[in-house]
């Protein structure tokens, strides 16, 4: 007796706790007063789009992907990128069209996946937004100190050099918490206010655009396509002159040419590119505000896309065609590429510039990063004392003082290389998690995201209405779910034919991350015809066709949304196994490090966040904020 009560208790605790994992955040439902005009069109949603996503952090990589990862290939990365930006961006509108008022992923996640996904969506875009921070006031500190002629660097180094851990940078820089002071300090920009911050960066944004414009000019002019066909011996006679570095080495050869490290180098440089194109999701935000978004919405995003790979791959031209790629100068290539050439004003212009820009990019990621954490103290899932609002000047105080500590913490030791990937693999995560719930989310039954009661026990009555007895016997059972593989009894979506897409959808995502390791791990062999890898690479993608015709025969809801992702189930798929191909480019060290960080966000989520969250609260939540994350 004793035993039995147990029993029902600990599985009633189980599925209280299962309940909660997958709780989703109800949303006040917005009257239509409320909605807003349409009034957008392509140009205006094409402006903002590029605006966002233009920024000059990612300038900050180029000289490390064609330095020592890509060569003047670097070009070929920011394309593989933009390809999958596209493929996501499109996946994400449809996320953004389910639930049109809110305006960040974390959010859009909290409503229609449930709490646990949310969590994991949100504590990796912390991740990735505080060590993109890290890496952008890294870049600003050594183009500061390469205008002093790098005596600061210098004075350092041979003060602490002897005394740094040989896991740490050389010496602890300083000079990175200038920028970072002045930012999220006392008194600085974020605390101040949102106006104050809003004026800066309109003030930024256009200095922003004069950089990739001034540098492609500029590579047309002083370029010179023998930089593109570089040999041993080019390689040899630089090795006697003295190089821009502040170490004084030269980077690698490889095989020189315009793909030196070879595809593997291409395929390792567009992981590292990957959050190029991260501020487009304002396109989506403001998708409702189009006047056709089923039309707009995609073409605004891919030609926003466009524009900015032009401006990349643009920079990255210029840059190579002006200096061999294994001389661009670290964390500082676009003011010392004038200097290399002769152009030495020019050279302290852009140096003064670039300084802005990295300001403006530095102050939109901080910003972003403390609305992030504010919004998931207010759900709980984080520590509620950093989601406390100053009553002056609206700003989540403790959530920007802790963004800027956890960039300061990162950014004074550690290399920027050392940290670079690390922040990759978090965003790559939440953008297969969005894909993967377009995919399932299509073929579910009519849901209410809304605080609506009526329509939450109805919806939880569905699988009772499919569990009518059709036959007792197990081996008609059986027979009915694999003839509803291949032909469904309904034309819209049931409980039934939800589940199975759900588990389709998961075995499809097992498949594909053994098919990309397999092809991370020996391409030359599948590829050359070994009999083996080749035979079990063919398997798995018969496998993956046969699962994908399986999802494809299901129902779909045909409620209306203003857009669509196009070829479901194919275009999610291609998104999921992009994202994963990509991430097995990384390094095991970086993976590592986001086993500790995620290690770290479970002990927090298990610890504080599931018990203080709102999954017990029916209250409905304010509409979310702007914040594109």
């Amino acid at each position: 007796m004793v035993s039995s009560t147990m029993s029902r208790m600990l599985c009633q605790y189980v599925r209280q706790f299962g309940q909660k994992l997958v709780h989703r955040r109800p949303l006040e439902p917005i009257e239509e007063s409320e909605s807003p005009t349409a009034h957008l069109n392509i140009l205006d949603l094409v402006v903002l789009g590029v605006g966002r996503s233009l920024g000059s952090g990612v300038y900050v990589l180029i000289d490390f992907i064609a330095k020592l990862i890509a060569g003047p290939s670097v070009i070929i990365c920011f394309l593989v990128d933009s390809l999958s930006s596209v493929l996501f961006g499109l996946c994400y509108a449809e996320l953004g069209a389910q639930i049109p008022h809110v305006g960040s992923m974390y959010l859009h996640s909290y409503v229609i996946m449930g709490q646990l996904c949310a969590f994991v969506i949100g504590w990796n875009l912390i991740l990735s937004l505080f060590v993109g921070t890290a890496c952008v006031a890294k870049a600003w500190s050594i183009a500061f100190d390469s205008l002093t002629g790098n005596h600061i660097s210098q004075a350092l180094e041979g003060t602490f050099s002897p005394y740094m851990p040989s896991a740490l940078g050389t010496f602890p820089d300083f000079v990175v918490l200038g920028p970072l002071l002045l930012i999220t300090g006392e008194k600085g920009v974020l605390v101040l206010g949102v106006p104050v911050s809003a004026w800066i960066i309109k003030v930024f944004t256009s200095l922003n655009i004069l950089i990739p414009i001034f540098m492609i000019i500029s590579g047309f002019i002083k370029g010179d396509l023998l930089n593109w066909q570089l040999t041993e011996q080019d390689y040899k006679n630089t090795s006697g002159s003295s190089d821009i570095y502040r170490t004084g080495v030269l980077g690698p050869l490889g095989s020189g040419g315009f793909v030196p490290f070879g595809f593997e180098g291409i395929l390792h440089g567009a992981a590292i590119f990957f959050r190029s194109y991260f501020g487009f999701g304002v396109i989506v935000t403001k998708g409702r505000e189009a006047r056709n978004p089923q039309r707009s919405v995609p073409l605004s995003m891919v030609t926003s896309i466009f524009i900015c790979f032009l401006a990349y791959s643009g920079v990255s031209v210029a840059l190579t065609l002006m200096v061999p790629y294994y001389q661009i100068h670290h964390y500082s290539p676009l003011p010392q590429a004038f200097f290399h050439v002769g152009w030495a004003p020019a050279g302290y212009v852009m140096a003064v510039v670039f300084l802005c820009a990295l300001l403006y990019s530095l102050l939109r990621a901080m910003f972003v990063l403390s609305r992030l954490i504010c919004a998931m103290a207010d759900d709980g899932l984080l520590f509620r004392g950093l989601g406390w609002i100053h009553a002056g000047t609206h700003s989540p105080i403790i959530a920007i003082l802790a963004s800027g500590t956890l960039a300061a913490i990162v950014a004074l030791p550690f290399e920027l290389r050392d940290i670079v990937e690390f922040m990759l693999i978090g965003i790559m995560l939440a953008y297969t998690l969005v894909a993967f719930s377009v995919l399932v989310l299509r073929y579910q039954a009519d849901q209410n995201f809304s605080k609506n009661k009526k329509t939450e026990e109805e919806t939880e009555m569905g699988p009772v209405t499919e569990e009518s007895p059709s036959g007792s016997i197990p081996e008609a059972r059986m027979s009915n779910f694999l003839k509803s593989l291949w032909f469904p009894g309904s034309t819209i979506p049931t409980w039934k034919s939800g589940q199975i897409v759900y588990g389709c959808a998961f075995l499809l995502v097992l498949l594909l991350i053994i098919l990309s390791l397999v092809l991370a791990q020996w391409p030359i062999q599948v590829f050359s015809g070994d009999s083996v890898l080749t035979t079990v690479a063919v398997l798995l993608l018969l496998l993956i066709t046969g699962v994908m015709v399986i999802i494809w025969r299901q129902p779909q809801d045909p409620s209306p949304l203003y857009f669509k992702v196009p070829a479901l189930p194919v275009l999610p798929l291609v998104s999921i196994f992009v994202n994963i191909y990509l991430m097995m480019q990384i390094t095991s060290g970086a993976w590592v490090q986001f086993g500790i960080w995620n290690a770290i966000g479970f002990v927090i989520y298990f610890g504080y966040g599931i018990r203080h969250s709102l999954a017990g609260n029916d209250e409905p939540q304010r509409p979310a904020s702007n914040s594109q994350t």
